[in-house]
């Protein structure tokens, strides 16, 4: 037990040592920034990315399991709604305006990972344009990727709403959905995003295991969508400005938890590294 619990801390901070002696929450609030300015505009490429490919009427019918079966009680549901919408409804000057703003995320990561992870670079030049550029291929694989989510919700969906035993297994099989799509999005976002070049086998391995964590986080966050809470109260009564507050404070806590994989996937690949050299 006591040789588990050393060997688990050895690892742990292995894991974190690329980020130590340097503000992680600092640099998780900076890419949150960003993703607040992206998160929209990306959800609305995707959508109507894969309403070309499939056809809108799918990507509604497909949506509407989702939206019947979302927590009501701040407005959740209705959100994806006018998300799918909206994103169905973009024309191609409007899609190509789309993607400046969604391109600030590679951005914003790009300029995280190069403070946290690795030593400031003085031939590294145009930091944002590149993460901007190297975010792009990921818009080409939307579609198959939001397909991969929105084929499992008639699925998934009905299982919850059965509720008991049954409702836990719909809750499984939509967060391993949810996992085996963002599993390919780490992938990219740490291996080439990402300034440093970890190996492939740690990338996958390390963003797989990121992946699970992200996907377990997101469901928890539509749990959080279902309590009963009052999020207007420390703002006055302005429930629009506590639930934007909410949002945003959720994704600062989701890009905690990808600068902490990126951080051991750069642990492990040097790790790995290392041993093929003493190998």
């Amino acid at each position: 037990m006591g040789s588990g619990w050393q060997r688990a801390k050895r690892i742990s901070r292995a894991a974190f040592r690329p980020v130590r002696g340097r503000d992680l929450s600092l640099h998780a609030a900076a890419i949150t920034f960003y993703g607040a300015i992206a998160v929209v505009p990306v959800a609305l490429l995707a959508v109507w990315l894969t309403g070309l490919a499939v056809g809108a009427d799918r990507v509604h019918r497909l949506t509407s399991y989702a939206v019947e079966t979302l927590p009501t009680e701040i407005g959740a549901d209705r959100a994806l709604a006018a998300l799918v919408d909206g994103g169905l409804a973009l024309t191609p000057l409007f899609a190509l305006a789309s993607l400046l703003p969604a391109s600030l995320y590679g951005e914003g990561f790009r300029r995280a990972f190069v403070s946290v992870a690795t030593p400031p670079d003085p031939t590294e030049s145009l930091v944002g344009w590149r993460g901007r550029l190297l975010l792009l291929p990921l818009f080409a694989l939307a579609p198959a990727l939001l397909l991969s989510i929105l084929v499992a919700l008639p699925l998934t969906t009905g299982l919850v709403r059965q509720g008991g035993l049954v409702g836990a297994l719909g809750v499984v099989l939509s967060f391993l959905s949810v996992w085996l799509v963002l599993t390919p999005v780490l992938l990219w976002v740490f291996r080439v995003v990402g300034p440093a070049t970890p190996d492939w086998l740690s990338a996958l391995g390390v963003g797989s295991f990121t992946a699970a964590n992200l996907s377990g986080f997101l469901h928890g966050f539509v749990l959080f969508c279902s309590l009963p809470l009052d999020l207007g109260v420390p703002f006055g009564g302005f429930d629009a400005i506590g639930g934007g507050v909410a949002v945003l404070l959720w994704l600062y806590l989701f890009h905690v938890i990808v600068l902490a994989g990126y951080s051991a996937t750069l642990a492990l690949s040097r790790w790995r590294a290392r041993r093929g050299t003493r190998g």
